[in-house]
């Protein structure tokens, strides 16, 4: 049997009641179990002996802190499941779970006695769910896929940077954390239709990186397929309307712009005085400023390098144009609106500093759930979880 735990209240009690077995390690699986536990889930987070899962060793002035962002309000079991008693013990673990989460390479469950006949034995209705790098099919199934060769092999480093430059991989887990948050999603999906069912049976779910992420590139096949042409890297600007870009202020500083509709674009002419904008045959139409791009970022970046940030936000803000400024984190942590809406959250990290952390991206009924548990210690939870699943 489960520990008991008492009902919080509505906004952390959304999965109440389910629990979760992760065992993968890195940034998808803990993506994907990150919103299980903030919506109050058990989460449990099985690492093997040692250093535990690797995503603990991204450490920024010695501290993980990618593992405390991403595995709070979660419960960690160590296990070495290379042993026959880790085995066993992870066995007893799923008895009462409702999700199982792997991200080994396709095979690895089966190897260890846990392919899917047995785990519908240990738990009928168990949705399990496969993370890989390229799936548990194809050619490339056993080919290690780390975020970086998907984000490669996708087309999004492709599309991403300046014509005139390499392509640019993203700074952060992209491809992990797109697919992370399609397997929550998933998970949640089947899960409602294990409810649903009067005789509800074991559901896998395969789960590639590379899928979720080249799904939310756009219609990159349709347009080659009509074209016959790869759109060129465009930098901040869109390949589909203008302006849209970044500007350089009088201080230095920067400022987004996006003003592809006509009547926000006719405001913007207006307010740096080139009021007949819309009638010049250059950029009278989407099609024409596309072909125009360089005189129509000229004409507005001349205007914009006259006034300092403030200044221009001031005028966008004027004439109802979409612009706001680029911020990096410094500037965030101060910044009004991430203030006003309580998206920062401190946590104690194990060596008693004090580190903010995202809060859950979301409100219930006005409410923005808690973290109720900073990210644990290794091992910190295997004697309450062990000693229960054993009996």
């Amino acid at each position: 049997m489960a520990p008991t735990q008492s009902l919080p209240d509505q906004t952390n009690a959304l999965l109440h009641g389910i629990r979760v077995v992760d065992l993968s390690r890195l940034v998808s699986g803990n993506m994907m179990t990150h919103v299980f536990a903030d919506m109050g889930a058990t989460v449990i987070k099985v690492e093997p002996p040692g250093k535990g899962d690797e995503l603990r060793a991204w450490q920024r002035e010695g501290m993980s802190t990618y593992w405390m962002a991403y595995c709070r309000n979660k419960q960690s079991v160590v296990l070495d499941l290379r042993s026959d008693e880790g085995k066993q013990a992870l066995r007893g673990l799923l008895h009462g779970a409702d999700v199982l989460v792997e991200n080994f390479r396709p095979g690895t469950l089966e190897k260890m006695g846990l392919g899917k006949e047995a785990l519908q034995q240990i738990r009928p209705g168990l949705v399990v769910v496969r993370i890989s790098g390229w799936g548990q099919t194809g050619p490339y199934a056993n080919k290690g896929g780390f975020g970086s060769l998907i984000e490669a092999m996708s087309g999004f480093a492709a599309m991403n940077g300046f014509s005139d430059r390499p392509p640019v991989l993203p700074p952060f887990a992209m491809a992990d954390s797109v697919a992370g948050l399609y397997g929550a999603a998933l998970a949640l999906a089947a899960l409602r239709h294990r409810d649903a069912s009067e005789n509800a049976s074991l559901q896998e779910i395969d789960l590639s990186l590379f899928e979720p992420l080249f799904s939310i590139l756009g219609p990159q096949a349709a347009e080659y397929q009509l074209s016959g042409k790869v759109t060129p890297r465009s930098g901040s600007r869109s390949p589909t309307h203008a302006p849209r870009n970044v500007y350089r202020t009088k201080d230095e500083r920067w400022v987004a712009v996006s003003a592809g509709m006509q009547g926000v674009l006719a405001r913007l002419f207006e307010g740096i005085g080139y009021a007949e904008g819309l009638n010049d045959p250059r950029f009278s139409t989407h099609e024409a400023r596309l072909r125009n791009i360089d005189a129509l970022d000229d004409l507005i970046q001349g205007h914009i390098a006259k006034l300092t940030l403030d200044q221009a936000l001031a005028f966008f803000a004027e004439r109802d144009i979409t612009a706001g400024p680029v911020c990096d984190i410094a500037d965030l942590l101060e910044h009004p609106y991430v203030l006003e809406r309580d998206m920062l959250v401190e946590q104690t990290a194990p060596d008693g500093r004090k580190v903010l952390v995202h809060a859950p991206p979301y409100r219930i009924n006005g409410a923005r759930p808690r973290i109720e548990r900073a990210a644990p210690t290794l091992g910190q939870d295997s004697q309450r979880w062990l000693q229960d699943s054993a009996e």
